[in-house]
């Protein structure tokens, strides 16, 4: 039998059934992962006190919303294209501080055109930023002031604040008396998490949603954009963020150019070049050049 044609193209369908099970088993065990997680940052210890596991609700279900809304603005502008996707699947990390890889959707076709390639790669990260912000907005009010010298905090985490995020600190967080700093709360750390998440999505390069969106707008001249940037973050890796590093050459290894669409020659309308540098302005808000910084 023939598939369908939807309005961006062929659908196909039943090629590869949804895998509804998998995904629910998946999303599951990453919110008992993401509840652990929480947990142990309050000073629970689910493990041997499985009653601790309640400690982690407000981050475990703030950072699965944001992931959540995230991969659904994917999912449900797919099916709106009549792009053929999977259901998101999540990936469970246990042992981490976060409990989550974050997660994916699988696109099961080639995606036809540059329209629907913008729509479906800026859609995740846009509503993952619109949820993340309005997180980190609620949490930083709850959030508490510590000395800097306080021993309770050797060998934790010092967040970099990104453009937003420092503008969020500014408007919503209370006062800091000097020598010391914001303990964040579950909320607004997990929409910390949501901010960084949504930047490493924006970059511009191979086929992360920031890649979709740079082909859209520029076509072929991606290419060379991907591979500046690849340039830049192993420059910020050996300089800063051993992390950059490591997203250089995972990048380097997946390809840093992105398969063009079956319109490839026609021009993008203006109000999704207007999408296309509105993500871009997200990423430069979000990026944050030293994420992450053990404190002594």
């Amino acid at each position: 039998m023939t598939p369908p044609d939807g309005p961006e193209g062929p659908v196909i369908s039943g090629a590869e059934p949804l895998k509804w099970r998998l995904a629910a088993a998946l999303f599951l065990a990453t919110v008992l992962a993401t509840l652990a997680a929480g947990s142990w940052q309050q000073g629970g210890n689910p493990f041997f006190r499985p009653g601790d596991l309640w400690l982690g609700v407000p981050f475990s279900f703030t950072l699965m919303t944001i992931l959540l809304v995230h991969e659904m603005g994917h999912f449900l502008t797919a099916r709106r294209h009549r792009v053929a996707v999977t259901l998101p699947y999540f990936i469970p990390m246990p042992i981490s501080f976060i409990g989550t890889l974050g997660a994916f959707i699988r696109i099961r076709q080639v995606i036809p055109t540059k329209r629907a390639l913008i729509d479906i790669g800026a859609a995740g990260p846009l509503a993952g930023f619109v949820v993340a912000v309005a997180a980190v907005a609620a949490g930083l009010p709850l959030s508490e002031t510590v000395p800097v010298a306080d021993p309770d905090l050797a060998g934790g985490l010092r967040l970099g604040d990104s453009l937003v995020f420092a503008a969020l600190v500014k408007l919503f967080a209370v006062p800091v008396p000097e020598g010391s700093d914001l303990l964040l709360h579950p909320a607004a750390f997990a929409g910390w998490v949501g901010l960084f998440v949504t930047c490493l999505n924006l970059l511009p390069v191979g086929q992360l949603d920031g890649g979709h969106v740079a082909y859209a707008v520029w076509g072929e001249r991606q290419r060379t954009l991907s591979k500046a940037v690849v340039a830049a973050l192993l420059v910020a890796g050996v300089l800063g963020w051993k992390g950059w590093l490591v997203w250089g050459v995972l990048v380097l290894l997946l390809g840093t150019g992105h398969p063009p669409t079956l319109d490839a020659p026609v021009p993008l309308d203006t109000p999704r070049r207007r999408l296309g540098w509105l993500s871009l302005a997200v990423f430069v808000l979000t990026f944050t050049p030293n994420p992450f910084q053990i404190l002594p």
